[in-house]
């Protein structure tokens, strides 16, 4: 079998499945069995695959039929240029996570008292709080996860992108870990970011399979209207920034006016809201 056989039969064979893009799905698929950029299968055509390359391919997309993320199969994704690992236990980082990401190191990089200080509230693969620190040597950021698990999937990507000396990783049920230590000091950043879960509790069962089945569920569960998270965050989060911070959040669909609310009702000042790549209202920038 050559190159492009695999990819029409496989293309073919996914389509059927439901599988959304299959050709893209099965060129990445195939580009990762055979270790090479994807673009590089187009200069590869006419080459035959080897019988243990064919016998990896079609394990590949079995798996994928069965609506398992690619991410999980290939074992990673990029985000903001750096591999990162993911697996059941963490959220796959989305392309419009970046764009918080970029909106957190553009402010860090401009706080006129280094080191600056940014937390990372519910951190899940580690994917934010690393794109902050490689874009930031001098700051010192913090990643906060309830999961033990998924603290563990982010200490080893923030050691594959040579960070992990500069990101503290703490497990916390909301902001316990945060409350103030025996003197009363209370811990403060520059930065409050976060992608908290934002699916309403009814909405889980509708989703994507790739999404409903292998994403955490208390990574996407954000409580009976979605907006739980964002409540805590408001009711909270001002206690733990310094005068002049920052507090951005990605959100889902539709959540703006609603979150522009919760904010201003706990005295938030909302500078922005910013869109995504397909102009969506998905990120609130907010002061006190």
């Amino acid at each position: 079998m050559t190159v492009l056989e695999a990819i029409q039969k496989s293309t073919e064979f996914l389509g059927k499945k439901g599988v959304e893009s299959p050709r893209l799905q099965t060129e990445l698929l195939l580009a990762h069995v055979l270790a090479m950029p994807r673009m590089k299968l187009y200069l590869n055509f006419e080459r035959s695959l080897a019988p243990g390359e064919v016998d990896a391919l079609r394990e590949f997309l079995r798996r994928r039929s069965q609506r398992e993320p690619l991410q999980h199969i290939t074992g990673s994704t990029s985000f903001c240029g750096h591999e990162i690992s993911v697996n059941r236990n963490v959220l796959v980082p989305r392309p419009e996570t970046e764009l918080l990401a970029e909106c957190g190191w553009q402010f860090l990089a401009a706080v006129p008292a280094p080191p600056a200080t940014a937390l990372d509230f519910g951190t899940g693969s580690g994917c934010i709080a690393i794109a902050l620190a490689a874009k930031c040597p001098t700051a010192a950021l913090t990643a906060l996860d309830l999961s033990a698990l998924a603290l563990g999937v982010a200490r080893e990507n923030a050691a594959r992108s040579g960070v992990a000396e500069r990101i503290e990783f703490l497990q916390s049920d909301g902001f316990a870990e945060l409350a103030p230590g025996p003197k009363g000091v209370r811990r403060q950043f520059d930065l409050f970011i976060s992608n908290p879960p934002y699916i309403p509790s009814q909405e889980i069962p509708t989703l994507q399979p790739e999404v409903r089945d292998f994403d955490p569920t208390g990574a996407l569960d954000g409580g009976e209207d979605g907006l739980a998270f964002y409540r805590l965050i408001a009711s909270q989060a001002g206690a733990h920034l310094k005068p002049g911070g920052k507090l951005m959040m990605e959100f889902g669909d539709g959540q703006a006016d609603a979150i522009r609310e919760i904010l201003e009702r706990e005295k938030w000042v909302v500078e922005a809201v910013k869109e995504d790549y397909s102009h969506r209202a998905r990120i609130v920038i907010a002061r006190l």
